[in-house]
């Protein structure tokens, strides 16, 4: 499975104030476990922190562990989700993957934490 120990976060400089993060990246890569040929999707992650922020470099080693994972896109998204979840604790937020078509067929898998702002 992916290496949360990778995951780093440091402190929200305003957490006494809602505000949306929104950090996208184009280049995941995993695993089919079905046929071992490798998915290629972006992942974009928005939420609301409250006291932790997650910490780019952490992010990106923390995506690229899933290179190798022979793992389906919606266990992706949910393992992220909770992940992230555990880690940062955030306000709410909502992670989705968007993957490459193959044989035909696109997929995007929505995952959401906590309840939406009324803001957004």
């Amino acid at each position: 499975m992916p290496d949360t120990s990778l995951l780093e976060c440091f402190d929200n400089a305003n957490p006494q104030r809602d505000y949306l993060i929104e950090h996208v990246a184009d280049e995941f890569t995993s695993v089919c476990p079905k046929t071992g040929h490798p998915d290629f999707g972006t992942v974009t992650l928005r939420y609301v922190p409250d006291q932790l922020c997650v910490e780019l470099k952490s992010l990106k080693l923390y995506y690229q562990s899933f290179r190798n994972e022979g793992i389906f896109y919606e266990a992706v998204t949910n393992a992220i989700a909770d992940d992230l979840a555990s880690a940062m604790k955030p306000r709410w937020m909502v992670i989705e993957t968007n993957w490459k078509g193959r044989g035909g067929i696109r997929s995007r898998i929505r995952v959401e934490v906590g309840d939406v702002p009324d803001w957004l």
